[in-house]
């Protein structure tokens, strides 16, 4: 490679011939003066003598002897004669002048671009397509050197120029068609092979190849890149190109052609209809250019405006389809009264419009475009597009239920509960009621207006409600087996409708309308006390979420609700699941895990009262034995009476609560012997202490808690504990070795902490 301070020496040398050969000799004037410039180099290049030639020949000696910046792609005279005898000329005279002119100008790119300034993908040059002026595109290939449209290698890079830089190049690059960009750019190679399959009825390349001005050129292609065909191949579960039929390739490759018209990106519009050779696709430019085929795809053109001879290419990420047997996304494209449906689908997050056009098999409750303008009304929102994406996405897969469910299934069932791909709580899958007395009516709200439109993927209930995410209220509403509950709810103190319907999380047992009928046993609703209602229906609310596989990994044990009981405690909720979920022993699970978007409810069969210290006694096994001793081995004293008196219950001190330290089965068992009745009477009174809800919280942080038991001897609480005790107790007859092992289970009259040994008076 000439270095360019050498050629400044030739071009000194060549300048002093030049100034004498003008001086010597008036008659032979030199055709220009020779600079550092673009032509000045070139013309002392004995290599690029015919590049000077056509550069004379085309009238572009002062475009580029000018101040402007360019780049030169400069062929060497050996490319210029293969390019010559390649297309049949027998000299650069044979060239017509406007076609050599604009042959030339595609090797020229404004600006100053040396070899380390180029990079793969497209630029412009000075030439133009016919039909808009267009600059044609050039596609600079960096992977192994400097290749230009596929067909010219840079051999000599960065000859610096004063206005520019030349890269002599072994090929003249002619006018490029947009055959000509395929071939050259790697990313459409899966194109090239589709279009030039042996078996198809149709020669692309030739048409393709057709010269500006004779029809049916110019062209507009949306050229799919590989990763769009790798795409496609998996939607249609293809695993090669091979696997497609010539009838639907030439189908699809048709949708990707526009014949007779040059149409640029500016030229594109919302809702334009494209007349490609294979029919009308939809052109939108809001939010980014993209194409619609008939099946409701979304192409997003992402390459604009390649520039070839004979045409434009614009670069897509997806492949034009014709008409398939509709999908469900589709469905909803070609159903005009889901035209707001479809658009949300676009628009929300988690690109549902392809999910749904997956194998599926789906079931989707397709809201019309009425019921889409009522939602956006009812929750404040001017258009679709105010509606926030992750918010509009879940309100969507609210209407998709996974399988494919006909609407005689669902009157078959006559009415229930299944599950939507929305997201309820606790990452739990969100519940839909369906309900089938009147029509096919989901969550109380939405009506099946046209059912059973059946797609390839699934199938398509169109509604007239959107159906919004449930809260807890929502689905007691929604349920007619909950009347009693709304009605309750309603009636109570506290508001608990708008409680209910807050952040929470909750966790509800919900009462069906027989459970409520054999509570009230006759009695109105109205005649109950609102404070005690609202305390009774607040026993069935849990904070957070608890689904029914945590209970029964758990077994059994105590939780908390949201009434309260003495002090203001929370009371306490035993559950078993040795048969079925049972709460408080008194009320069993009949239908579980109804998700919520701010709870879960569980139905179940029984009102949940406001339990006594006596209700957990009988409710959990572990203490069978003291409940046989408070009942069959003690029948003069009526224990469960007087431990059941709730006089006490709502703090107002008529009565006394009590605190009561219940042994085990385990511990009973360590006796010698059960006591006859009237010492074993004595021994159970030495358990209780009456006039005080005692709670772990009230004891005294590090020594001794004392009181008198109902049998009259002191119980003495101690802490710090010993070993594995939550705290020691030393009875009335002086056994410092018995420990508290569970504490605080909090009944509506009392509280019991649990102990290891039974406690013994002094007598």
């Amino acid at each position: 490679m000439k270095t360019l301070t050498a050629l400044k020496k030739v071009v000194l040398l060549t300048l002093v011939a030049a100034f004498s050969l003008s001086c010597s000799d008036d008659d032979n004037p030199v055709l220009f003066k020779v600079q550092d410039n673009i032509v000045g180099i070139a013309s002392v290049n004995s290599d690029l003598s015919s590049l000077v030639a056509a550069l004379q020949r085309a009238d572009l000696v002062e475009t580029l002897n000018g101040s402007e910046k360019f780049t030169v792609f400069a062929p060497t005279n050996e490319a210029f004669s293969k390019f010559l005898s390649d297309n049949g000329f027998a000299s650069l005279d044979d060239v017509p002048a406007d076609v050599l002119k604009q042959v030339l100008l595609n090797h020229v790119i404004s600006g100053d671009l040396k070899s380390s300034g180029l990079t793969k993908g497209y630029g412009k040059t000075l030439a133009t397509e016919a039909s808009t002026q267009s600059n044609l595109s050039i596609y600079i290939n960096t992977a192994s050197g400097v290749n230009l449209n596929g067909v010219s290698d840079v051999v000599t890079a960065d000859i610096d120029a004063t206005n520019g830089v030349i890269h002599i190049v072994d090929a003249v690059i002619g006018l490029p068609t947009v055959v000509d960009f395929a071939l050259a750019d790697n990313t459409f190679s899966i194109l090239v092979s589709a279009l030039t399959r042996s078996d198809l009825t149709f020669d692309y390349v030739t048409t393709l190849s057709t010269p500006n001005g004779t029809a049916p050129a110019p062209f507009t292609v949306f050229a799919p890149t590989n990763d769009a065909f790798v795409s496609l191949l998996s939607e249609l579960g293809a695993s090669s190109l091979d696997d497609i039929d010539e009838p639907t390739l030439k189908a699809t490759l048709d949708l990707h052609a526009v014949a007779g018209a040059n149409v640029l990106a500016s030229n594109l519009t919302d809702n334009m209809t494209v007349a490609t050779l294979g029919g009308d696709i939809t052109a939108n430019v809001t939010g980014g250019a993209t194409l619609t085929d008939s099946n409701g795809r979304v192409s997003m053109i992402v390459v604009t405006d390649v520039q070839a001879a004979n045409g434009v290419i614009h670069v897509i990420d997806k492949v034009v389809l014709p008409k398939l047997p509709e999908n469900i996304v589709s469905k909803a494209y070609n159903t005009p009264e889901l035209s707001i449906l479809y658009a949300a689908l676009q628009a929300a997050d988690g690109d549902l419009a392809n999910v749904l056009s997956g194998e599926g098999p789906f079931t989707v409750l397709a809201p019309t475009n009425d019921a889409f303008a009522a939602f956006l009304t009812d929750n404040n929102f001017a258009a679709l597009g105010d509606v926030p994406t992750d918010v509009l996405a879940q309100v969507l897969l609210n209407h998709v239920i996974d399988g494919s469910v006909m609407s005689t299934d669902l009157v078959a069932a006559g009415s229930g509960y299944t599950s939507t791909m929305a997201t309820g709580a606790g990452d739990n899958k969100m519940s839909i009621f369906y309900n089938t007395s009147s029509g096919v009516q989901f969550n109380g709200i939405s009506t099946v207006s046209t059912a059973d439109v059946e797609a390839t993927n699934g199938v398509v209930h169109i509604v007239d409600k959107v159906i919004g995410l449930p809260t807890v209220v929502d689905h007691a509403l929604a349920n007619p087996s909950f009347s009693n509950l709304v009605a309750a709810l309603g009636a109570a103190d506290g508001d608990l409708v708008n409680v209910l319907s807050g952040a929470g999380p909750f966790t509800v047992l919900a009462p069906d309308d027989a459970a409520f009928a054999t509570f009230l046993n006759g009695t109105p609703l109205a005649n109950v006390p609102t404070d005690a209602l609202s305390n009774i229906l607040l026993n069935h609310v849990l904070s957070g979420v608890t689904m029914s596989t945590d209970l029964v990994t758990a077994g059994a044990g105590y939780t908390s609700t949201n009434a309260t009981g003495p002090g203001m405690s929370n009371l306490s909720l035993y559950y078993n699941t040795d048969n079925g979920v049972v709460f408080n022993g008194v009320s069993t699970v009949a239908a579980a895990d109804v998700v919520a978007s701010n709870g879960i409810i569980h139905a179940v069969d029984a009102v949940i009262g406001i339990p006594t210290v006596v209700t957990f006694a009988v409710a959990d096994p572990n203490f069978s034995t003291l409940v046989t001793a408070l009942t069959t081995l003690t029948p003069t004293t009526d224990f469960p009476a007087v431990l059941s008196r709730t006089e006490g219950m709502n703090g107002d001190g008529i009565n006394p609560n009590f605190t009561v330290f219940a042994p085990t089965n385990a511990a009973f068992d360590a006796l010698a012997s059960i006591p006859e009745e009237a010492a074993l009477t004595q021994v159970l009174l030495h358990h209780v202490i009456g006039g005080a809800n005692v709670t772990s919280g009230d004891l005294t942080p590090n020594g001794d808690t004392v009181a008198a038991s109902l049998q009259g001897d002191n119980i003495t609480v101690t802490l710090p504990a010993t070993g594995d005790n939550i705290a020691d107790i030393t009875d009335g007859a002086g056994n410092s070795d018995i420990g508290i092992v569970a504490v605080d289970v909090q009944a509506g009259n009392g509280v019991i902490h649990v102990v290891n040994k039974v406690l013994l008076p002094s007598n």
